[in-house]
């Protein structure tokens, strides 16, 4: 009987292979490889873009993706601390905060951030246009990493604050010098995730608007792609999204079997 499921499961798995060699042989053989190349994959084109995709997009790309990693984190752990108070309106405000940036698009909450608050409240954001997105990327940045942030607090074994307590240190040096160290230490796989999404999310920064020289990676193809009507460019912002994204992503992956093995 085992022998038989296990033949049974080996002619499945050989059915699936010859299934999928079959698909992809299919795709192969009905795709205008010549019409492929010449659309998405001309080098001429690529070579247009070149060094601008590098020390312009790229680079602002990365740039933006700091800022609101750094303002998003210092605002995260503000509104984590608050929801963790004792004090009952910083709870509240906490929570409302959290739940409003995190349920609404980030589409929206920078388009709010780059027109409405400028227009409604008549608040000039420093940095233009770029600097009012970068505000609403914040915004809903600190957001998600509040939640992180407060579950690596409570994550640290209670014993921790109480050890820190019984030497004399205070409810806030306890928290800044003993439980945030370790909390950090806890969640640095899914901070790492938020900075990988954070870095796809600059992509949204179109719709604030952009100068020649604050054009992140999408909208720089996107503009390349319509000048010369060749989608060469997004192919080659979407390499350049990889060569950032995959190291990141096998790094969080490292990390996690690491502190599982600490454990």
């Amino acid at each position: 009987m085992a022998l038989q499921r296990k033949t049974r499961s080996r002619l499945y798995q050989a059915t699936m292979y010859v299934v999928l060699i079959g698909i992809v042989a299919w795709v192969a053989l009905i795709t205008d490889w010549e019409r492929l190349g010449k659309q998405f994959f001309d080098p001429q084109v690529a070579a247009e873009l070149f060094p601008n995709i590098i020390v312009v997009a790229l680079k602002n790309t990365v740039l933006f993706t700091l800022i609101a990693f750094v303002g998003g984190l210092v605002l995260g752990i503000i509104f984590a601390l608050m929801k963790l108070s004792s004090v009952t309106l910083y709870r509240w405000f906490a929570t409302a905060w959290i739940e409003l940036f995190r349920g609404l698009p980030a589409l929206l909450t920078i388009f709010a951030t780059a027109f409405m608050v400028p227009i409604g409240l008549g608040i000039k954001v420093p940095g233009g246009p770029i600097g009012a997105g970068l505000l609403g990327l914040i915004l809903v940045a600190s957001a998600y990493m509040a939640e992180v942030i407060r579950a690596g607090i409570q994550a640290v074994p209670k014993g921790q604050a109480e050890a820190a307590r019984s030497l004399g240190m205070s409810p806030m040096k306890t928290m800044f010098w003993i439980i945030l160290p370790q909390g950090f230490r806890i969640i640095i796989p899914p901070l790492t995730n938020e900075f990988v999404l954070l870095l796809k999310d600059t992509s949204l920064l179109f719709i604030a608007g952009s100068t020649l020289m604050t054009k992140e990676l999408t909208t720089f193809a996107r503009d390349a792609t319509t000048m010369n009507s060749n989608a060469t460019p997004l192919v080659m912002a979407a390499i350049l999204y990889l060569l950032v994204t995959i190291p990141l992503t096998r790094m969080v992956a490292w990390l996690e079997r690491k502190m599982e093995r600490s454990r």
